[in-house]
């Protein structure tokens, strides 16, 4: 027996009837099957529902989801049943294209709703009705009961209409009657869905136990309602039995918000009663917010696991100031780290996420950042840590410096070592981090949550963020440390948006004049060379006629044609002239920086175009100068043993000098014994040009035959500089997949051919198409996968053929931004993808009305490509459409349908196009157009930012005479504090940028913060209390730590840190002073070292 025999009894309900018996007698036996049977069902009695009631008209399309969505349908319904029905149709989607299982429980729901929509029908329709309640204790299995045939064939609507012709005005009257007594039955399937499929699913996936350390519909007792009660719907708790966290969910098209005031209402209520605040969770599936009562409520990719907020609530309580932070100086021991660390500090302590720290290549981001890491760590901000770079060396380099400076933090590199997950500082390629994040686990599940770091800093921030690893940043849950070494008026407005940052305005920044200035890196000269042929390509008018007839031997075609000039592109690309590379070699062998009293060129790289270029440069080094074997050499990706090579290279006393790079030695490697760059090759990237540059930057003491380097050459034959000088450069763009970037073009079409215009049985087919294909391919989406779930609202909305009814021009732009990028490639011939793109492009510029010349230029040139190896049968067999396109007016007259047919019937023939290996080598004649020696400019940068302003005048000014006092400990007078005003208010700035930035900070004060007090000052304003004959040892060393800490922060106003450790070690104030009066004396002379700071 089942919750459906009733139906049995109406033969009328003949067509659903027996499907709907099968999908409850399927439920123990294959769940996917019963909730496809359960949307079949219902299918099948929604059709039935159009072939007898005359107020039904049957739509354009009678898929479900049109059925289901036209207006007169929900009418009938309502909206309550209507839900029950589409939880049961995307159920159903589910069930039939992806690979997770359905559970129990959703199966479960989907017969109680098909239930209650099969019951309406019956009011409405059945001659004879009989209320009736679903029954769950017949939902168990009787094997012998099982039904072994389920229906497969779909309903012919129009026939199942003809059929039913003759009902249509009975049943409709009976139906209008029945509809108005109607009673929906009380279950808010939306908000239900939520919870059971999405939020149920989040925490099991976070390592939560429904019942064990989770509990729904948890009563509170001391809500502001008529009960006095509240129902919080979801409740964590913790091993010790107090509640870590609760969840107010709310219907997936609802706002999370709404359910805020309800949630802090909830969390009052339990911090009266344990006595601790638990986090606040507001979500509806698809979006997530937290509220943990440190900072405000902001967005998170899922719920936290269990001991993620354990390790929350441990760090709150463990969690000390960061006003008045000592940096280990053995770590970070120059200004500007410390200056930086503390800038840090600053904003985390002010609940700013997003720190972004611009320093010049060489001047210590790594070391920096670990002395930032030690110090969040002893205030106990923070346990676990990740380290993310683009490349392993930068991983590797990372790590090994963190091993060095924090030997007793434990550490792994993911990139190396997979068994050793459970280190507090992790390091990681963003590539193997996204594939670690749902992958690794322990025994306690998932390690990888979304909580687990507390921490993660990002080396060259500009690389990572414009690419598809951004979902690494929005995943974790934690605050964020940039480092980058481009000039930060040359990083893109983007990353300082990213960063929640001003234009122009980092959190802090030491870049590389001001690192040149203060004696930590070395400048640099740019020797700018034009030569012709790179220049202006290779034309065959001006070449001799020896060398005309080379160009005649080398580039005539096989029809006797001869171009004109080779583009200056193709230098280097396919044309390798030998005597523009030996131009290049001869500049650097006899104007590079020299060595060995100018006897030998000092180490040098040479970034070339490619391994061919690379390889070529070489050859012609060694006719060139045979008598220097191993003195240049390739060190590429196209080598094994590349890390050995660096080492040679590395180390001064080896060969080679010269290092012929392509892409390996542009970054993250450190050879201080670099004096000559030479760029020959074009860089479209501003910030991969300052990384190429900080090659050379770093301090070499007695390089120079017992001279410090002072200097280094950069030999710019591309015009690198000129082209950065005069426009701003390429940013780092996007970049989304070919896949992704062909299910973009999709949906633009696919809104473009909604317009009237469009609406022809071809095009209508056409777009039909389209959105099935783009549905197809959302469904495939791996839902578990950590990316998918941050843009998990978008996936399901666009996995629904009903969302692209009516596209908007804005769901193509959140299709293009949300789903594009997560798009999985298939198993398809690169060629033939890249002609669907080419092919899209040209239609979506039709349809916009745009040119798409360029394009049809380059459709011109494949389908010409294809047509030279038409003796391939395949190709032959398209030789009409080919010839049309090529001999003929055909594209000029074309229009959509004339381009997919072109794009359907020739994809698959791009494979066929021949490859061109072409190489040439030549030996023409070069000339050096010009040549133009630059310094830096480096001195030209300007600091906007007035604390960093303000900041660096006073620490190249601390001669100043007023300056000197503070850092003296020498009181102030009127006058001093004049001059102060002088510089602060008007030489680096205003009166109003100073209180903008710093309120209404007394000047001495924030001068003494940061110059700090000179030691011996200091150790003589508490003279009298270091002496052991009036102290112990206990007493010296309290007074010893008051000291150390004026010296370097300048001042003691917040006496509260006293209480805490390096201070409190030995003891409290009233432990350690029992003598309360000697206190006191200690006491007045802190505030006599502070009030020097101010005039009298």
């Amino acid at each position: 027996m089942t919750n459906f025999d009733f139906l049995l009894s109406e033969p009328d309900f003949a067509s659903f009837a027996s499907v709907a018996v099968a999908a409850e007698n399927l439920l123990h036996i294959d769940r996917d099957s019963s909730v496809l049977c359960c949307r079949r069902a219902m299918e099948f009695a929604v059709k039935w529902m159009y072939s007898v009631d005359k107020e039904l008209t049957l739509p354009w399309d009678d898929k479900l989801v049109t059925l289901m969505n036209a207006k007169e349908f929900r009418d009938i319904v309502k909206n309550d049943l209507w839900l029950r029905m589409d939880f049961i149709r995307k159920m159903g989607n589910n069930a039939a294209h992806e690979s997770k299982k359905i559970s129990e429980e959703q199966a479960e729901l989907c017969l109680e709703n098909l239930f209650y929509f099969l019951d309406f029908v019956a009011y409405c329709y059945a001659e004879k009705y009989t209320e009736r309640k679903f029954d769950r204790e017949l939902l168990e299995l009787t094997p012998q009961e099982a039904i072994s045939f389920v229906p497969n064939a779909d309903i012919d609507i129009q026939q199942l209409m003809d059929e039913n012709k003759a009902l249509k005005e009975d049943l409709t009257t009976l139906r209008a009657e029945r509809q108005q007594t109607y009673v929906p039955k009380p279950l808010d399937i939306s908000e239900y869905k939520t919870r059971k499929i999405y939020i149920d699913t989040m925490l099991e996936d976070a390592g939560w136990v429904e019942g064990k350390d989770w509990r729904n519909e948890v009563e509170l007792p001391g809500m502001p309602n008529k009960s006095e009660v509240g129902y919080a719907d979801y409740v964590l708790y913790g091993d010790d039995g107090r509640v870590l966290a609760i969840i107010e969910a709310k219907r997936t098209c609802a706002d999370v918000s709404r359910g805020r005031q309800q949630a802090r209402l909830y969390a009052d209520i339990i911090e009266r009663q344990q006595g601790r605040r638990p986090v606040i969770f507001l979500t509806n599936g698809f979006e997530t917010h937290i509220d943990d009562g440190c900072y405000p409520e902001r967005k998170v990719a899922a719920i936290y696991a269990k001991r993620d907020l354990e390790k929350l609530f441990i760090l709150q309580g463990t969690r000390t100031s960061l006003k008045n932070i000592l940096v280990d100086r053995k770590i970070a021991g120059r200004y500007y780290q410390e200056a930086a660390i503390r800038a840090s500090c600053d904003a985390l302590a002010k609940n700013r996420r997003k720190v972004l720290l611009v320093m010049a290549t060489g001047s210590g981001k790594t070391r920096t950042v670990i002395a930032l890491c030690k110090v969040l760590l002893e205030q106990g901000w923070v346990k676990n840590i990740l380290f993310l770079a683009d490349r392993n060396s930068l991983v590797t380099q990372a790590k090994r410096s963190f091993v060095n400076l924090l030997p007793d933090l434990s550490v792994t590199n993911l990139c190396e070592e997979k068994d050793n997950y459970a280190a507090r500082c992790v390091f990681s390629t963003y590539q193997t981090m996204m594939g670690c994040i749902d992958s690794v686990r322990d025994d306690q599940g998932k390690l990888f949550t979304c909580g687990h770091f507390d921490l993660v800093i990002c080396d060259e921030a500009h690389r990572s963020i414009y690419n598809k690893y951004r979902d690494i940043f929005t995943y974790f849950d934690a605050p964020l440390v940039g480092l980058t070494a481009t000039p930060k008026d040359e990083i893109e407005k983007n990353t300082y948006e990213v960063f929640d940052l001003e234009n122009g305005v980092p959190t802090y920044a030491y870049e590389l004049a001001q690192a040149v200035k203060d004696g930590f890196l070395v400048d640099f000269m740019s020797v700018e060379t034009n030569l012709k042929f790179l220049q202006d390509g290779i034309t065959y008018a001006d070449l001799t006629a020896e060398e005309q007839r080379e160009y005649e031997d080398t580039f005539e075609d096989e029809n006797g044609e001869l171009p004109e000039k080779i583009a200056s592109g193709a230098l280097n690309e396919w044309v390798f002239n030998e005597d523009t590379i030996r131009q290049v070699l001869n500049i650097l062998m006899t104007s590079g920086l020299k060595v060995d009293y100018g006897n030998k060129l000092g180490k040098s790289i040479i970034f070339a175009k490619s391994h061919a270029h690379a390889e070529k440069i070489l050859e012609v080094f060694n006719k060139e100068y045979p008598h220097l074997p191993g003195f240049a050499k390739v060190i590429d990706n196209q080598m094994t043993y590349a890390q050995s090579a660096i080492d040679d290279f590395s180390d001064a006393g080896k060969l080679p000098q010269i290092a012929i790079s392509v892409d390996m030695l542009d970054t993250g490697i450190d050879v201080p014994e670099v004096l000559n760059l030479v760029f020959f090759k074009k860089v479209m990237s501003k910030a991969k040009f300052w990384q190429m540059i900080g090659r050379g930057t770093r301090l070499c003491p007695g390089l120079l035959d017992g001279e410090d380097k002072q200097k280094f050459y950069i030999f710019d034959f591309c015009g690198n500089f000129e082209f950065f000088r005069m426009s701003d450069g390429k940013p780092t763009a996007n970049l989304t997949a070919l896949q992704g970037a062909i299910f973009h073009l999709k949906s633009e079409i696919a809104f473009k051919l909604q317009d009237l215009a469009y609406q022809t049985p071809e095009l209508i087919q056409f777009r039909k198409a389209l959105v099935e294909d783009m549905v197809r391919k959302a469904r495939e989406l791996n839902r578990e996968n950590f990316a998918v779930r941050q843009h998990l609202k978008y996936v399901e909305l666009y996995s629904d053929p009903g969302s692209y009814q009516a596209l908007t021009y804005e769901d193509t732009l959140v299709m293009g931004r949300e789903l594009s990028p997560l798009i999985q490639p298939e198993e398809d011939d690169p060629k033939a993808l890249r002609f669907d793109a080419l092919m899209y492009g040209i239609e979506l510029a039709y349809l916009a009305g745009k040119s798409y010349s360029r394009r049809r230029s380059d459709l011109l040139k494949k389908v010409s490509a294809v047509a030279s190896v038409a003796n391939i049968p395949e190709i032959m067999m398209q030789a009409d459409l080919i010839n049309q396109i090529l001999h003929t007016p055909y594209l000029e007259s074309a229009g959509i349908n004339e381009f997919e047919h072109i794009r359907r019937r020739l994809r698959d023939l791009m494979k066929y196009i021949p490859i061109d290996h072409a190489r040439y080598d030549t030996n023409f004649d070069d000339e050096i157009l010009s040549q133009t020696w630059n310094e830096s400019e480096l001195e030209n940068d300007d600091l906007k930012n007035y604390r960093a302003a303000a900041e660096f005048y006073i620490r190249q000014h601390q001669d100043n005479a007023a300056i000197a006092k503070l850092k003296s400990n020498v009181p102030l007078t009127a006058a001093d504090v004049k001059e102060l005003e002088r510089i602060l208010w008007s030489e680096v700035g205003t009166e109003a940028d100073y209180h903008k930035e710093f309120g209404d900070k007394p000047l001495g004060v924030f001068v003494r913060e940061i110059v700090g007090l000179d030691m011996s000052a200091a150790k003589a304003a508490f003279a009298e209390y270091i002496d052991e004959a009036r102290l112990d040892s206990r007493q010296i060393y309290f007074v010893n730590q008051i000291i150390e800490y004026i010296v370097q922060n300048g001042m003691l106003l917040d006496l509260s840190i006293l209480m805490d450790p390096p201070f409190s070690d030995r003891g409290n104030i009233t432990e350690v002073f029992a003598d309360l009066s000697l206190w006191a004396a200690i006491r007045k002379a802190i505030d006599h070292v502070n009030a020097n700071a101010v005039a009298a």
